[in-house]
């Protein structure tokens, strides 16, 4: 199947309000321009400067999120034109965020990662350290930032219940950050393997991108 084919079969399984990130890294600048033409607008990338050097020579009309774990002193390469960080896990990075925006003018669109899975590998904040985030007087001094919604994967599993209890899980801390942050909108969770079960449990946003371009070549 070609790559419009991809993408006209899981936008029709997707419900209307879920937005399409398609996972473009390591992909390159041609299989892109397929998906832009197909009419995909949105990309997710996990290195800086792989998305600097495809926002370079692609249309201006794409919205570039950041999806990978992001190093504050990669900040800089991409504040002036990123449309969404998905994974914003410190207040530390997310003053960074905000001090780089305010050079360029910008506020910079945020969602904060949680840590849903039961592995150690994946980052995000417990709800202890959310609450704190949001109650501190740095978060509510930025003004070049905006916290759209929240951000989480689940464990690399086979076992469907456990996926969808902690897709559940996200949904109700989203749920609870509502009453405190009215404006949030965004619960990006589910990628290639697990996004329908992500959408059943609430999702607004996922992120494929396999079952888009087809498996990854890291050599």
């Amino acid at each position: 199947m070609s790559i419009k084919d991809n993408l006209q079969h899981i936008k029709s399984t997707i419900p209307e309000h879920v937005t399409l990130v398609a996972v473009s890294k390591t992909k390159p600048k041609e299989a892109l321009l397929e998906a832009y033409e197909a009419g995909q607008r949105v990309f997710g990338e996990n290195k800086v400067q792989e998305m600097v050097e495809k926002w370079e020579v692609l249309p201006k009309d794409i919205e570039w999120h950041m999806i990978g774990h992001l190093q504050r002193n990669k900040v800089k390469y991409m504040a002036e034109f990123v449309s969404l960080i998905h994974g914003v896990d410190s207040l530390k990075l997310l003053t960074e965020i905000d001090k780089q925006a305010k050079k360029h003018r910008r506020v910079i669109p945020c969602l904060l990662q949680m840590h849903i899975a039961e592995e150690d590998t994946k980052f995000g904040l417990d709800e202890p350290e959310l609450n704190e985030l949001i109650s501190s007087e740095e978060f509510k001094k930025m003004e070049n930032i905006k916290v759209m919604g929240l951000m989480g994967m689940a464990t690399f599993t086979t076992d469907e219940d456990q996926i969808r209890k902690e897709f559940a899980h996200l949904k109700s801390i989203f749920e609870n950050l509502k009453q405190k942050l009215p404006s949030i909108s965004i619960l990006s969770m589910g990628m290639s393997g697990d996004y329908n079960i992500a959408t059943e449990e609430g999702s607004t946003m996922v992120r494929i991108g396999s079952s888009i371009f087809g498996s990854r070549n890291y050599s």
